[in-house]
């Protein structure tokens, strides 16, 4: 593994694998955390006398030339950000140049190694050198993420390292007590990370829309709320698996529920054990999430994956402000994981610098805390 900072740049060309993939909206960009996380390497090698070509992906195009997944906005905010000059699509006379989505070429993503390889050498004649830096793909087997770095004298930029650096206390050596908060939709999307979590924390709180099927699991009626019931076995070996380690399992006693999924739907708090039959859960209950509050200021290390309800939705964002008020606050390491938890904080009014690290990692996270080898770590020697 070779460091940013032994990597010779000057007067080169640097390919720069970046994590670009932000939210759009009507084509204008809602939340530009995974732009900003990128600048600290791109100014790096700027300043080392390198100049920049950036490769990165926005959305899944499946190979075909999408012009509302275009990069085009990103190139924008970049030249905002960094205020310089930013050549996008083809090269001019900038020290920048932003490429086009890599992904609106299907050997980008391609499960045919011979088609990858071959697109991974043309993107190389861009290049004397590769740095990879985009935490966000290093999970897919990607010509840019993982056969390119082998063309190159390559490095790990910034934001990889600082992400490795993270994940590695939570999964190796976390400051005790140590708290996992995790929500979001499905329970399917975290049973990886929950399973392989369960033998290192001390305290596990379960909320968002998948906390339905652990409630279903323990003979709980949930009305409408989201349900993967195919999974109800697993959930009830796992809830077994946490009594039988002394992990302390917490899930809600309340629940906000409503008729509708909708903004203008009207909420009513219930106990978990009443939900009715024509409502469903859309955020954990008042109670609920100062037991969560509490649980999170006990600990030294907190993990967050997952909002607590529909956050988008003033009646049903309190659960997530509550959990990430009590995240800003305790004396330790306080991490944020996934894209969804990061806008969530933002969007509730929270700074980045309330907390000690808001990944960028989205399921490259998730699957690196499950105990996964990803290909673009091992492309980077990490």
């Amino acid at each position: 593994m070779s460091s940013l900072a032994s990597l010779d740049v000057a007067s080169k060309r640097v390919f720069l694998r970046c994590d670009l993939n932000v939210p759009l909206k009507d084509g204008v960009i809602t939340d530009d955390g995974r732009i900003r996380a990128s600048l600290p390497t791109i100014k790096n090698l700027l300043e080392r006398g390198a100049s920049v070509v950036i490769g990165a992906h926005l959305g899944r195009p499946k190979g075909e030339v999408k012009p509302e997944l275009s990069l085009a906005p990103v190139a924008t905010r970049l030249q905002e950000l960094l205020n310089e000059p930013v050549d996008f699509a083809k090269q001019g006379d900038a020290k920048i140049l932003l490429l086009e989505n890599l992904r609106f070429n299907s050997a980008e993503t391609s499960k045919d190694d011979a088609e990858r390889k071959l697109f991974a050498k043309e993107l190389a004649r861009y290049a004397d050198v590769y740095v990879g830096d985009g935490f966000g793909a290093v999970h897919r087997k990607h010509a840019s993420v993982y056969d390119l770095p082998a063309l190159l004298p390559n490095a790990s930029g910034f934001l990889i390292q600082a992400e490795v650096d993270v994940l590695k206390k939570l999964t190796q050596s976390p400051v005790r007590p140590y708290g996992v908060v995790l929500g979001g939709a499905k329970v399917s999307d975290k049973i990886g990370v929950i399973s392989n979590l369960l033998s290192k924390v001390d305290v596990m709180a379960i909320g968002g829309g998948m906390v339905f099927t652990f409630l279903a699991a323990t003979g709980k009626e949930i009305g409408l709320s989201l349900v993967e019931t195919d999974l109800i076995p697993t959930v009830k070996e796992i809830i077994a698996t946490a009594q039988s380690k002394g992990v302390r399992l917490v899930l809600p006693t309340d629940i906000v529920v409503a008729q509708k999924f909708s903004a203008d739907a009207v909420p009513t708090l219930v106990s978990a054990d009443e939900i009715p039959a024509d409502h469903m859960g859309l955020d954990i209950g008042p109670e609920s999430a100062g037991v969560f509050a509490d649980e999170i200021k006990k600990c030294k290390t907190v993990f967050w994956n997952g909002p607590m309800g529909v956050f988008e939705f003033a009646n049903f964002a309190n659960g997530t402000k509550v959990v990430a008020q009590a995240l800003s606050e305790i004396e330790g390491v306080s991490v944020i994981g996934g894209g969804d938890s990061a806008a969530a904080v933002r969007a509730l009014g929270f700074k980045d610098s309330d907390f000690s690290y808001i990944s960028t990692g989205g399921g490259a996270s998730l699957e690196y805390l499950e105990g996964k080898v990803l290909p673009g770590l091992q492309a980077l020697g990490l």
